[in-house]
């Protein structure tokens, strides 16, 4: 199914699928008398909930988004996301506000194998981009969230769109269901950002343990305080450098995590990994490597080898776990993966 917001009348859409049933539903919802809309966040940070969001805000985000974009209503878009999160929803308003044709695809790990035609905007997540490698070239816009983009995937997608000169811009997201989706993009290519850059009408700021904060007034009427602690370049940008409850103590040394995961991912070590903190007698946590996939002592070897740049960086032991748990929208559950070691 495809809808021309262009053109628009709900009473001439019959849906074929459940996934286009869905997408109808929230659209009378959206066009009902009522001022607000039920958000249900992921749960990938904590406990899903659920919330009431004012429509007009996320008319604000959507504005902000197709802005940046250049969105409007000579574009297509796809709908490839679980319409029943914050982030299908926004595709979906993007596409009203900007008044774009949208194509409804029942979301999975594979939303590009049926289409064929450019596509000018589409939102998704790390595992389907994995899976859309050989299609991404169809995507003008495309901006990827729901999970941090590994260094393998960024990899991955800068070596196939160069093979292919393709004309696509492809963009990391920052934000979360309280700031209707996101709040900042990273540019992955045709050129490889190293900082988040903000969107129109926010601002940023840091508490006193480096953890963002987030004022985004025609998104939120709250200061959101993050757990996210970063590096603030100036009133536009910032780095990520990981979440304060990721981060772990090991002799007195705070770790980040995700940058040590990074720096292993540009060394060579392609298999999905994390590195977490266990309790330990002396050290209070020592480091650990997680790696997905069976035991692989070559691997062990490459990983020993690598030239950290402090020795406290060098796990004090590697563990192989077969798969690792994940999230509705790929992402990996740090905390299940710890507790599926310790039983």
């Amino acid at each position: 199914m495809t809808i021309d917001f262009n053109n628009f009348n709900i009473n001439t859409l019959y849906p074929k699928t459940d996934f286009e049933s869905d997408v109808i539903f929230f659209l009378k919802d959206w066009f009902s008398a009522s001022n607000t809309v039920e958000i249900q966040s992921s749960g990938s940070t904590g406990a899903p909930k659920r919330f009431e969001i004012e429509k007009q805000k996320m008319r604000n985000s959507a504005k902000m988004t197709c802005d940046f974009l250049l969105l409007d209503q000579d574009c297509t878009a796809l709908l490839c996301l679980p319409i029943k999160y914050i982030s299908g929803k926004m595709m979906v308003v993007r596409a009203i506000e900007s008044k774009m044709k949208l194509i409804i695809s029942t979301p999975s790990s594979r939303p590009l194998q049926n289409i064929e035609h450019n596509v000018d905007f589409c939102a998704m997540t790390p595992l389907q981009v994995e899976h859309s490698l050989d299609s991404l070239s169809l995507m003008k816009n495309l901006i990827i969230g729901g999970a941090q983009v590994s260094e393998n995937l960024k990899q991955k997608i800068n070596s196939i769109l160069k093979i292919e000169n393709a004309d696509s811009k492809i963009f990391e997201t920052y934000g979360m269901s309280e700031t209707l989706s996101h709040i900042a993009l990273k540019q992955i290519y045709p050129v490889e950002d190293k900082y988040f850059t903000v969107l129109d009408g926010i601002k940023i700021s840091q508490n006193e343990n480096s953890c963002l904060k987030i004022d985004a007034p025609k998104l939120n009427s709250e200061i959101l305080q993050t757990s996210d602690i970063v590096h603030i370049v100036d009133k536009k940008r910032f780095e990520f450098l990981g979440r304060a409850d990721f981060v772990i103590n090991s002799g007195g040394v705070k770790i980040f995590p995700e940058i040590l995961e990074n720096f292993l991912k540009k060394n060579g070590i392609e298999k999905e990994l994390i590195y977490a903190g266990i309790e330990d007698e002396i050290l209070g946590q020592k480091l650990v490597l997680f790696i997905e996939g069976e035991e692989d002592s070559q691997m062990k070897n490459n990983v020993n080898n690598i030239p950290f740049e402090q020795k406290f960086h060098r796990p004090k032991e590697i563990v192989f776990l077969k798969q690792f748990p994940r999230s509705e929208n790929g992402k990996i559950l740090r905390k299940d993966v710890v507790f599926k070691n310790l039983k």
